[in-house]
Formats: C-alpha cells, sequence, structure tokens
C-alpha cells in the first residue's frame, strides 16, 4: 500500500510540471458548430470559368470534411484546411484553380513572443517529412504542449476593416468585400499567462482567390502582458525552384502577398515590410546543399511592436492579405492584384480630376475654381508653395478657408491642401533618435524627421484632426507620410522606446487614415498606403524630368503610365503636367503660355485623359484663351464619357518607345463598352498600320464590333486566341482611339 501511495504522489509531483494548457481541449460547442457545418463539395480539377472574367461565381464558403473537427475555407477557387485536434493547425492549402497543392508541411498559426517568451499557437508535431504532407501522416502527428492550444472556433461574414464614405464617383464596389470569416480562439499554455486568449482570423472573399488574415489577443487576466514579437502567418509552401548552389536571386513561390503594415514606397514591393520568405530548418531533405530555399512565408513586423496589453485590454495586428495566382503570365498576374485592390480597397477607384493651384491667395484659388467649374475639373490643390498652411490655426485663417470650401462647394468642386510630414527637421526634441548614436540625424529615410511618437507630433494631428472637422475641407495632400523610420528616443510621450517605435508611429498615421477614410476625405500619399485608407500615390516618375524638353515629358509621361499600371489601376496614381517652369528647364520645358503650347498641352492630356489617369496640372490656371479651353474639355468632356471603360483595367499592347506607334486598351467584360483602345502616333510622319488587339479581358469570344471614335463600327471576328487585326492610320504626332463593344 505505502508503494502504492509513493507511486501516485510521484505521478502528482510530476503531472504539476506539466505545462498548464495539457487540460485545454477543444469545446463540445466548437466541435458542434463544425458538425453543423455542411459538407465539402467535390471540386473539378481546375476551376470550369475564369474567375477575372465572371461575376457572381465562386462564394466563399465554410465546410466541414468527412474528418471530424475538420473544417475548410474555400470559394471554388482555393481551399484552406484546418484540423482542430490534437490542436489546430492548417493542413491543407490549395491552388483549384490549377489543381495544386501548395502546402508541403503544418506550422504554427502563429508565434509569439510574450514577456519575452516564445510560444507558438496551434500546430502539430511529428511531420516524417517537410517535403510534401501526406493526409495519412496526420492522424499520427501530436500537439506541442508549450504552445497554446484551441479551445474553440466561430464562423461569419466578412466585416469591413474601416468605415468608407462614398463622397464622389467610383466604379461600383462593394464594401465590406463579400466573403465568410473565421475565428479560432486559443488558450495559454502556462498559469503565467492565465487569462490570455489569442484569436487567429482568417477571411476569404467572393470570387477572387484572395484570403486575410490576423490575430488579435486579449488579455482577461489580472496583470498587464507584453508582446515583445509576433508572426501572424507561418506557411510552409511549396518551392518554386531547387537549385543545389545558391542563386543570386531566388524564385519565391506564385503568391502575391501584402499587408497593411506597409510604408516608403510607391509600388507594393518596395513599401511592404512585413513579409518574409525564409528558410525551413525541418526541411532537411530539400535540394538546397546548405538547406537555404526561402520557402517559409512570414509575416511579422521588422521590429517590435512591443506593445503592452493592460488588464482587460486587447491587441489585434496588421492584416495579411494572400493572393493565389493561377498563372505566371505578367499581365494575368497583374490583373490579379488589380482586382485585389478593387476587392479590399475600393476607396482606391475614386479618380477626381484635379488641379494643383501654385497659390492660396483667395483671388488665384476663386479664379481656379472658376475655370474648373467651367472645362470640368472636379478638386483643387492648394499645392506645396502655394502658401497654404493647415499648421495654422488661428480664427482668422480658418474663416478665410472654409469661405474658400463654400465658393469652391457652390461651383461643384471639392478642395483641400498639401502637408508636409515626414521629411523635414523640427528640432532635437522631437525628431527620431539615432539609435547608434542616441542622437537625430543621419539615418533617417530623409535623413532627419520629426518622430510621430514626439510631442511635435502629437500636436500635429491635433491640428490636422481639428483642420478638417472646422474647415471641411475635402482632401489632403500628405507628403513624406510615416517613412517607417525607428526612433530610440525615451522621452517622447507617443512611445517608449526603440522596440515599439516604429509600430506606434505607424499606428499614429493608419488610424488618422482611417478616420479620413470614413468622412470622405481623399487621400494623395506618396506611399503605398491603400491598405490603410488612402486613394492614390504617384504613378512613378522622376521629378526632374519634368524639366526635360515639352516633346520628351510627353513621350516619358507614356511610358510612366505604361510601366506604372502593371498592379495599380488607373486611379491608384497620380501624373504631373508642369503648366509653369519645374525644377527648372526653362522656355523649353514649359508650357505657359498655354495658347501658345497647345500642341503639348493637348499631347499631356491625351496622354492623361487617354488612360484613365489623372495628373496634377500645377499652374495657376488651366486655360488663358478661348482655344485653350476648349480643348482642355475636349479631353474631360472625352473622360467623362468613357469614365467606367477609362477607369477599368489597362491591357499593355505596345510602349512607348518614340519609333513607332504604341497603344493602351481598357477591358471590362461586366460593361456594354468591352474596351477602348489608345493609339498615340509619335512619328513626324503619317502611319499606316496593322495593329492586334488582344481581346480576351474583354470576355467577347467570337466578334467584336469596333469603331473608329466616333465613326460606324465594323465587325471583327476573333481569332483562336482572342485576338482582332485592325488598321490604323494617323496623321503625324496625333493620337486616336477605337471603341470595342
Amino acid at each position: 500500500m505505502a508503494g502504492l501511495l509513493r507511486i501516485i504522489l510521484v505521478m502528482v509531483v510530476l503531472l504539476s510540471f506539466l505545462p498548464f494548457a495539457q487540460t485545454a481541449e477543444p469545446s463540445g460547442d466548437a466541435l458542434k458548430n463544425i458538425a453543423t457545418l455542411k459538407p465539402e463539395p467535390a471540386y473539378s480539377p481546375v476551376a470550369a470559368e475564369d474567375w477575372l472574367l465572371v461575376k457572381g461565381k465562386y462564394k466563399a464558403q465554410v465546410y466541414r470534411t468527412i474528418t471530424p473537427g475538420e473544417f475548410v475555407l474555400s470559394n471554388g477557387l482555393i481551399r484552406r484546411v484546418f484540423r482542430t485536434m490534437p490542436n489546430a493547425a492548417t493542413v491543407g492549402f490549395d491552388n483549384l484553380m490549377t489543381g495544386q497543392s501548395m502546402l508541403r508541411g503544418v506550422k504554427p498559426e502563429a508565434r509569439l513572443t510574450i514577456d519575452k517568451k516564445e510560444y507558438a499557437v496551434g500546430g502539430l508535431l511529428g511531420q516524417p517529412d517537410y517535403a510534401y504532407l501526406l493526409p495519412e501522416w496526420l492522424d499520427k502527428m501530436t500537439a506541442d504542449s508549450a504552445a497554446f492550444q484551441f479551445v474553440g472556433v466561430s464562423f461569419g461574414v466578412s466585416q469591413e476593416r474601416m468605415a468608407w464614405k462614398r463622397k464622389r464617383y467610383s466604379p461600383e464596389a462593394a464594401w465590406p468585400a463579400p466573403g465568410v470569416s473565421i475565428a479560432m480562439e486559443f488558450r495559454p499554455p502556462v498559469e503565467q499567462l492565465n487569462g490570455v486568449r489569442v484569436f487567429v482570423h482568417y477571411e476569404l472573399f467572393d470570387g477572387i482567390p484572395l484570403l486575410s488574415k490576423w490575430i488579435r489577443i486579449q488579455n482577461d487576466g489580472d496583470k498587464a502582458v507584453r508582446v515583445d514579437r509576433f508572426t501572424s502567418e507561418v506557411l510552409a509552401i511549396v518551392e518554386s525552384g531547387s537549385p543545389v548552389e545558391s542563386p543570386k536571386g531566388w524564385v519565391y513561390p506564385n503568391l502575391h502577398v501584402e499587408t497593411e503594415y506597409a510604408f516608403l514606397g510607391m509600388e507594393a514591393d518596395g513599401a511592404n515590410k512585413a513579409v518574409f520568405w525564409v528558410p525551413d530548418p525541418q526541411y532537411q531533405t530539400q535540394v538546397n546543399y546548405r538547406l537555404q530555399t526561402p520557402c517559409v512565408l512570414e509575416t511579422r513586423p521588422p521590429l517590435g511592436p512591443a506593445i503592452t496589453i493592460a488588464a482587460g485590454g486587447s491587441f489585434e495586428t496588421f492584416r495579411t492579405f494572400e493572393l493565389i495566382h493561377d498563372s505566371t503570365d505578367r499581365e494575368r498576374k497583374g490583373l490579379s492584384v488589380r482586382r485585389m485592390y478593387r476587392t479590399i480597397a475600393p476607396w482606391a477607384m475614386e479618380n477626381p480630376i484635379l488641379m494643383h493651384v501654385r497659390s492660396a491667395d483667395p483671388k488665384a484659388v476663386r479664379l481656379a475654381v472658376d475655370q474648373c467649374a467651367q472645362v470640368g475639373f472636379e478638386m483643387i490643390i492648394l499645392t506645396f508653395g502655394s502658401g497654404f498652411n493647415i499648421e495654422n490655426e488661428s480664427p482668422e485663417y480658418l474663416w478665410k478657408i472654409r469661405e474658400l470650401v463654400e465658393y469652391a462647394h457652390g461651383k461643384g468642386i471639392e478642395i483641400g491642401g498639401y502637408s508636409l510630414l515626414a521629411s523635414r527637421r523640427i528640432n532635437d526634441e522631437n525628431d527620431v533618435v539615432n539609435p547608434e548614436t542616441g542622437k537625430p540625424g543621419g539615418f533617417a529615410a530623409f535623413d532627419n524627421s520629426p518622430c510621430l511618437g514626439s510631442a511635435w507630433a502629437q500636436d500635429y494631428f491635433r491640428k490636422l484632426y481639428a483642420f478638417y472637422e472646422k474647415t471641411g475641407f475635402d482632401l489632403l495632400e500628405h507628403d513624406g507620410s510615416y517613412p517607417g523610420d525607428v526612433c530610440a528616443s525615451t522621452k517622447h510621450p507617443g512611445h517608449e522606446g526603440l522596440d515599439d517605435s516604429q509600430y506606434k508611429q505607424w499606428q499614429t498615421i493608419t488610424q488618422f487614415y482611417r478616420w479620413c477614410r470614413g468622412r470622405g476625405i481623399y487621400l494623395n500619399v506618396p506611399d503605398y498606403y491603400f491598405l490603410s485608407g488612402s486613394n492614390k500615390t504617384g504613378m512613378g516618375y522622376r521629378e526632374t524630368n519634368w524639366s526635360l524638353p515639352r516633346e520628351q515629358q510627353i513621350l516619358h509621361g507614356r511610358q510612366n503610365i505604361f510601366d506604372g499600371t502593371w498592379e495599380k489601376t488607373p486611379s491608384m496614381g497620380w501624373m504631373f503636367v508642369p503648366l509653369t517652369e519645374y525644377h527648372g528647364g526653362g522656355a523649353a520645358a514649359t508650357i505657359e503660355p498655354l495658347k501658345d503650347h497647345l500642341d503639348a498641352y493637348e499631347a499631356h492630356l491625351a496622354n492623361n485623359f487617354g488612360c484613365g489617369v489623372q495628373a496634377c496640372y500645377r499652374g495657376p490656371r488651366l486655360f488663358d484663351a478661348q482655344e485653350t479651353k476648349a480643348v482642355v474639355k475636349k479631353w474631360v468632356d472625352f473622360y467623362k464619357k468613357y469614365r467606367p471603360i477609362l477607369d477599368s483595367d489597362i491591357i499593355h499592347v505596345r510602349r512607348a518607345d518614340g519609333r513607332d506607334i504604341d497603344c493602351m486598351m481598357h477591358v471590362n467584360p461586366h460593361l456594354p463598352t468591352k474596351g477602348l483602345a489608345v493609339v498615340y502616333n509619335p512619328l513626324g510622319e503619317a502611319v499606316q498600320r496593322k495593329l492586334v488587339l488582344p481581346l480576351y479581358y474583354t470576355g467577347l469570344t467570337e466578334t467584336a464590333t469596333i469603331r473608329h471614335e466616333e465613326e460606324n463600327g465594323k465587325q471583327y471576328r476573333l481569332d483562336r486566341e482572342y485576338r482582332v487585326e485592325i488598321p490604323v492610320e494617323m496623321p503625324a504626332r496625333c493620337v486616336t482611339w477605337f471603341v470595342i463593344e
């Protein structure tokens, strides 16, 4: 008997050292919720219809599988499979458009460092080989006792990430993007974190191979906890190549991954700071000799966040968006990315016709308002160097601005202004502090920059919020937006030190942009803040090129638009037209007097309006004579007549090179006007050409009616690659267009 008691005592002592979450099991409600889901339907090997051409297909759903406790997010284009016992993990990720499995291994749902200790969230152990994942292995895999344990799941529909007040024209778009959502709940493995709950959220959207993911940490305990680090996505993806030696440049898996944690860049690739492709140390059978194949997707901030969650508080991470490609073709991949933005950032489709007014003097502003109203422009920006000061809080100044707003609104014109943020120096107390030297300067993106956690920045944003509430301004052009600088100061009120400085500064700027989006304030921001509420960024050009001779500016402009719209819609990038001298260049570069250089002015108008792209027309006026006014109005009227198709996606037919005609074509299978091809002749002589137009993305399959400008249409039969060949006759240095119906 004594021996038995001794054994029991030893067992109790040993059990007391086991992780706290050993008792955590999926609740009965969780398993019941899964069991009530519809069974997953059978899929054809590949998606039957092209998702880029059809509407109303591929609805997102949550299904159960034949395995108890297992469920699937699927929309017929992609599917992600989750097993919940003995712990929750992604155990399948399939591209239903190609029939390929993308997942080669099971990883945790997330990783957290809380109070300096690392934890996995979910996941399974025991996979024998990470080159591939066999279903029969899953039943033998075990839970990691040191990880957060799955206890429940809820299902719902997608929710809006921010409010969007629709004040101006944009293509029809649903908001929030329709789809389904899930939230998996996990409990901690140790008593020290008792009361801390982690929720892993997913949304899958209708009609597009796109899902989003984020995590939320709820602290229901009686003491604060600190989230030092997080990795909100960990996916072991099938590698794109298997080089034995490490190449100079790796080819990553065919996914477009983007997060809201983006700054310092006019392109998604450069601005996206939280997406990492890293080697997999568990993948011991890979071909690469040094085991360095980048085949694990991780999304995490490069620093921090070092966020303290008070008792009763919560913290939600940025969202990751995963777009699965079904092709390696550049145009198709670009169309997919553009569809993603139309789905999850539809405010970026707002495309007002705008003017940059060079002077904020009330008389000059009223002149610009009157001219905009006469020719059909829709928005005025009091530009840099105009004398406008958004930080001026005097009642007299605010009243003067309010009067200008009322005058502009009375003429149907929206009005806003320019503010410089990060690319300037304030002082040693408020600028970001170099962690190497302990002093400002010499390391920030713009050498010096105010810290958005400083006292100056807190006052600056207070002024911005108040300015828009008091004046009714419609727009902000926010130059030098937060560029991702870190700050080692421990004296700034908006952050504690270096580790939390980047994340908290990002929170400051994105909270303001979301506030603007909810009030319909248009945002021109020269950084990639689309997923956080901004409307437009630069198309991509070199500022000093606008000091080149006029003819070179025009050709460069078309090249910039052609190159900038591979992944941007036309509405997402602004161009520039320097009506007055800009960055030098003298008389050869300047359009003013406008009537004296009407050919160059019209060429700029044709470049931009023909491509559905809005430019910043910077100067004191839009026209200086009746003939100038007529030309401006002609192209504004053209854009407004064909606005739905011109705001649609661009197919890149032939890039401008000055050696022959060039062409960009808009397509939209859901409009009566299926396409509009704009053709430019840069040559000093008339031309006759045969132009091949690829019409697949118009949705037409057999025939197309094509008319030259406003002439009668002619029917063409599409060849087996959905192309037509049309004759083009053009005078020297001119533009024309063809409407496809």
